[in-house]
Order: C-alpha cells, then sequence, then structure tokens
C-alpha cells in the first residue's frame, strides 16, 4: 500500500504510522517550573542525540485544543533543566499514571506515589525507582509546525551532564544489565514492549578502510 500523511488516505481503520517507527523508548522527564512546582511526565518521542558530549531529546505536542505548551516543555526551557529517568517495564504502571493530562500544579510523582530525591547537579529530582537517570543541561529548543494548533511540536535538546546507575543493574563485568533493566518501549496504538532478549552482533570494523582502497584504486586507475 501507499498513502500521503498530508491526505491522510491509507483507508486504515487506524492511523499506522505510529507503528512504523518502533520500539521508541521513553523518556520519564521530570522537571520543576519557576513557581517551584513539580512535573513528571513519559514521552515517547525521545532519544539519544550523540556521545562525546552526550545530548539526548524529547517532543511535545500541545495540550488538546488549545495550542499550550506541555508542562515539561514549558519547564524545560524556562529554568534550563531537565531530568530523564529510565522507564522500566517494573514502573509500567506509574509511567501510565504519570501520561494523564492535568493542570500544571498537579504533581504526577503524587498521584503515581513514587518517590523523588535529589539530583546532584540539576534541581528537577529524580524518580526513586528508576534504575537510570540522565541530568540534563538544556541546550536548544524548537517547534515544529502542525496541521493544527495542538499538534505543533516542540522539540527539547538537552546535554546530559550527569548520569546516575544502580549498582544493581551493572554486571560483574561493568556492563549495564539490560534484560535485568528491562526498558520500557512505545509501539503504535495502545501498545508497549520491554526489552526480553539481546544479540550481538560485531561490527565490520574493516569495511571502511575497504572502501576508502578501492576508491584509492579506481582514482589511481584514473589517473
Amino acid at each position: 500500500m501507499f498513502y500521503e500523511p498530508d491526505k491522510d488516505d491509507h483507508g486504515l481503520p487506524f492511523n499506522p504510522y505510529k507503528s512504523i517507527v518502533v520500539p521508541r523508548p521513553i523518556g520519564w522527564i521530570s522537571t520543576i517550573s519557576r513557581a517551584g512546582g513539580m512535573n513528571l511526565a513519559p514521552y515517547s518521542q525521545f532519544n539519544n542525540l550523540g556521545y562525546d558530549p552526550p545530548y539526548v531529546m524529547f517532543s511535545a505536542n500541545c495540550f488538546p485544543h488549545t495550542g499550550r505548551r506541555k508542562d515539561s516543555v514549558k519547564n524545560a526551557t524556562d529554568t534550563g533543566e531537565f531530568v530523564v529517568n529510565m522507564a522500566t517495564y517494573e514502573l509500567r504502571e506509574a509511567v501510565n499514571i504519570t501520561s494523564q493530562f492535568v493542570e500544571p500544579e498537579v504533581d504526577e510523582s503524587v498521584l503515581a506515589g513514587l518517590e523523588m530525591i535529589p539530583s546532584l547537579i540539576v534541581k528537577p529530582p529524580r524518580v526513586a525507582a528508576s534504575p537510570v537517570h540522565l541530568e540534563c543541561k538544556l541546550h536548544c529548543s524548537l517547534a515544529l509546525p502542525g496541521n493544527s494548533l495542538d499538534q505543533v511540536h516542540h522539540v527539547v535538546i538537552g546535554r546530559v551532564i550527569g548520569v546516575h546507575i544502580r549498582d544493581d543493574v551493572l554486571t560483574p563485568e561493568g556492563r549495564l544489565d539490560v534484560l535485568k533493566v528491562r526498558p520500557l518501549a512505545r509501539l503504535g496504538y495502545t501498545d508497549y514492549t520491554s526489552v526480553l532478549e539481546v544479540f550481538s552482533m560485531k561490527v565490520q570494523a574493516n569495511a571502511a578502510g575497504q572502501i576508502g582502497e578501492a576508491v584509492a584504486a579506481r582514482q589511481k586507475v584514473a589517473v
């Protein structure tokens, strides 16, 4: 099949797009407003953007029918700080509770019965039960146009300045035990998944060198 998203002419009972770019890791973002209000919310438009230094991003549309920015976006851009808490299978119900649309003065961590603990560098606290936290400073933000007022997407990019990893999720070899953590990921519709299987493949490190040699050889023949 083929369809054009702008025409929404897929002919299916459910839009398939969100089931195509999957699985998407969930950034469980904690922020504090300028007034000191706490906010915690999950975003599946989330990912790593770089390693040296490390950057992460999350993206959020607006509150329905209003065009008002989500609290996580507003708080992060207003204060310049946020924390990414790793969402896990064990914490899936709490993650779901914190996804509710509530007023800015409502603390989602309280709704979910979560203990929050202080960060070491930034002001927003961390979810105590989460095994991994990334303390972030705002790098930049941008807005992506939408086809309606509430579909304008705000992208927030942060530089990771502090990383917390709980000792019990590290293997004796010093690796993060992903199967023990079981990170939560979003699929399409109302579907989720978590990591249950891991396999390794060696990177073909010599491929770039072979390509370079082939190009050099062709250039030499051409000369």
